[in-house]
């Protein structure tokens, strides 16, 4: 493969999923070498350096090296962080249970909110009050004092601080975590001005809470992959952070929040490079591995970000790719309520035992059981290395779950489908249509392992005409992380300051931008509001006009319409600092197609249309032009994609499928 880089080393990207970590080196000249092994949830650095040492690369041939992690989101879901204390103002002890003072689920009187990461008996307080115009009660040394005796008998691992207006005043959020520091030295302090220096109480507590409750986990992490990486003579690991760009592994162990969509937003990254490459700026992109899916909007070639994310039901307002997470991948568990429906996860089979054709010990099918007993999968085919597919066993879990059901096997195959199906056409509609974007006039790019599975029948329900399934579907997320740029994000809050000034303020943080990441690429971006609203949209511009202007058009977009005589705030304004990293440029890097095509035989499929034969395919042998009529079955080295009755698609010049439907042509 041809391409730019700046450097003379090779790239390297390691995604660790729930089932399997991806490998994806990118060289100067833009080729690129792929690989997968086993995920080892245990210490995913294992998987991290298994998966280095499968490729057979010289460590002294890399020059970067960027790593994808799910420790900081696992860590959150399994509720597995530290032992945290929070401080917070006198008065404010509450406020991280209080919320919103909304419900779960307005209707739902059974739903409750998960429980906050911190209990009542570990959060103390202080007697300080800021304002908006600086000090109103100063900080008093003996509730300060007992503040620390307090968090110094808990036997913490970290402590989280958030006091009033610390965003603008952080005087004494300082004072309060040099106290700590003093008295508990080994202890991780996370301070609510560093973390988060916006506005809105809660989230920028919830945000610090989380950030402080991960450190210790995800510290010990990474420092243990950077030792082990500084061993084996690879570069020191970067990693991804949510909004789409990496940092290095010293800042992602400082803040760990920022880290919490490592994964996810890696492939988003990929999917988003490759559908430009192909001419498709407006994506959904559909990423489905072994234990969830993962699913994102690309605009305009752009990666849409949010700061309004919850994950694991914390509040976490930090700069995130809008990406949607639904539990349903390749390991997802098919089961059978208590009302006698079928179910399909949130519960997986993970790595291991994994699911039950892989003959490691599973006893509950899966949907990647489900798919090899419909024959989109081939019996006997070759995963991660050393996992062989059983269709035999497979079929036997399927058959034991079908008769609570009143199903043979393959009935309840095609079943677990369907439902895994709608759940990933959900989530798809709440980032499309719940976001104002209309999926008829976006293309899927569908990738991870089993991306391709489901791909067409998700298009089908959406009204989508497109798919593409690119070269590297399987490994995708790795591809990304290869190619992120570095990226620097730098807030200030408006709100509140009467004086304000946005070109100062943007200026000042073009300063701090320019500081962190020399030679940089700035952009400059707000948070805007019609006056009386509550919540923000963030939109790009370097003026006020211009952020006006950009405003009234994402209004429109998202809610339906626009108020140009209404007044607009600016609540926060935003620099992001960007440099590029590699930019392989996949045109010309297939081989030519075998003398003989890509066909390698037949193999029966049932759909919810039916039983049919499906032509089978050999990616490896197609080569841009080559074509592709359905039914068929596709099958890479890392993945399989199925094309259903009435698609058809062709090999573009960059390598990916670009898969279309008849009555769409």
């Amino acid at each position: 493969m041809t391409g730019r880089h700046d450097g003379s080393g090779s790239r390297l990207g390691v995604d660790v999923g729930g089932t399997f970590t991806d490998v994806v080196v990118v060289a100067p000249d833009g080729r690129v070498r792929i690989d997968k092994v086993p995920s080892t949830p245990r210490d995913q650095s294992d998987g991290v350096l298994a998966g280095w040492r499968a490729l057979g690369l010289d460590p002294a041939a890399l020059a970067a090296f960027a790593h994808g992690t799910t420790v900081a989101t696992n860590a959150l879901l399994e509720r597995r962080g530290g032992r945290t204390a929070l401080v917070t103002t006198e008065g404010f002890r509450d406020l991280l249970e209080i919320g919103r003072q909304d419900r779960a689920s307005l209707y739902d009187l059974t739903r409750h909110r998960p429980a906050p990461l911190v209990p009542r008996d570990l959060r103390f307080v202080v007697r300080e009050r800021m304002s908006p115009d600086g000090v109103v009660v100063p900080l008093d040394p003996a509730s300060l004092a007992r503040a620390v005796d307090a968090v110094a008998g808990a036997g913490v691992d970290a402590v989280a601080v958030c006091l009033l207006f610390g965003f603008l005043h952080p005087e004494h959020e300082r004072a309060v975590g040099e106290a700590v520091r003093r008295r508990l030295p080994h202890v991780a302090v996370s301070l609510s001005h560093e973390v988060l220096p916006e506005f809105r109480e809660y989230e920028r507590m919830s945000t610090t809470v989380a950030d402080a409750y991960l450190r210790p986990r995800m510290a010990a992490y990474l420092e243990r992959l950077a030792a082990r990486a500084a061993d084996a003579g690879l570069p020191a690991p970067t990693v991804m952070q949510s909004s789409g760009g990496v940092l290095d592994v010293a800042v992602a162990a400082r803040h760990p929040a920022r880290f919490v969509l490592s994964g996810p937003a890696g492939g988003v990254v990929g999917a988003s490079h490759v559908a430009g490459l192909s001419g498709y700026p407006d994506v959904l992109t559909f990423d489905m591995g072994g234990t969830s899916t993962d699913v994102a909007p690309v605009v305009g070639g752009q990666v849409q970000l949010t700061t309004e994310a919850v994950v694991a039901g914390v509040p976490l307002r930090l700069p995130m790719v809008d990406v949607h997470t639904v539990s349903a991948g390749g390991g997802s568990v098919a089961w059978v309520d208590e009302g006698g429906a079928l179910r399909v996860g949130p519960h997986s089979a993970g790595a291991d035992p994994g699911p039950v054709a892989y003959g490691l010990g599973g006893t509950e099918p899966t949907v990647t059981d489900a798919n090899l007993v419909l024959g989109a999968l081939p019996d006997g085919a070759r995963l991660g290395g050393d996992i062989v597919l059983r269709r035999g066993a497979a079929e036997r879990a399927l058959a034991a779950l079908g008769a609570r059901l009143g199903l043979d096997a393959r009935q309840t195959a095609l079943g677990v489908v369907r439902v895994a199906d709608t759940e990933m056409v959900r989530a798809l509609r709440v980032i499309s249509v719940e976001r104002g974007l209309d999926p008829r006039d976006f293309a899927l790019v569908a990738f991870g392992g089993a991306g391709g599975l489901h791909a067409c029948a998700l298009a089908e329900q959406l009204g989508s005409s497109t798919v593409l399934v690119p070269r590297a579907a399987g490994v995708l997320s790795a591809l990304g992380l290869a190619i992120s740029e570095v990226r620097h994000d730098h807030v200030a809050t408006v709100a509140g300051r009467h004086d304000a000034d946005l070109e100062a303020m943007f200026g000042e943080l073009e300063d701090r931008a320019g500081a962190a990441l020399p030679g940089a690429t700035l952009a400059r971006q707000a948070d805007l509001r019609y006056a009386g609203q509550s919540f923000e949209l963030t939109v790009p511009g370097a003026t006020r006009a211009a952020l006006v202007e950009a405003f009234g058009d994402a209004h429109e977009r998202r809610y339906g319409h626009r108020i140009d005589d209404e007044p607009v705030e600016v609540v926060n304004v935003r620099v992001v600092a960007t440099r590029a990293g590699a930019v392989p440029d996949l045109r010309g890097s297939e081989r030519p197609a075998a003398a003989h095509g890509s066909r390698v035989g037949h193999r029966r499929l049932l759909l919810d249309t039916g039983e049919t034969t499906a032509s089978v395919h050999d990616r490896t042998r197609m080569a841009p032009g080559s074509t592709v009529a359905g039914p068929a079955v596709v099958q890479m080295p890392e993945s399989t994609c199925v094309v259903r009755p009435g698609w058809s698609g062709r090999v573009d010049e960059v390598g990916t499928l670009v898969l279309r439907r008849e009555e769409a042509r």
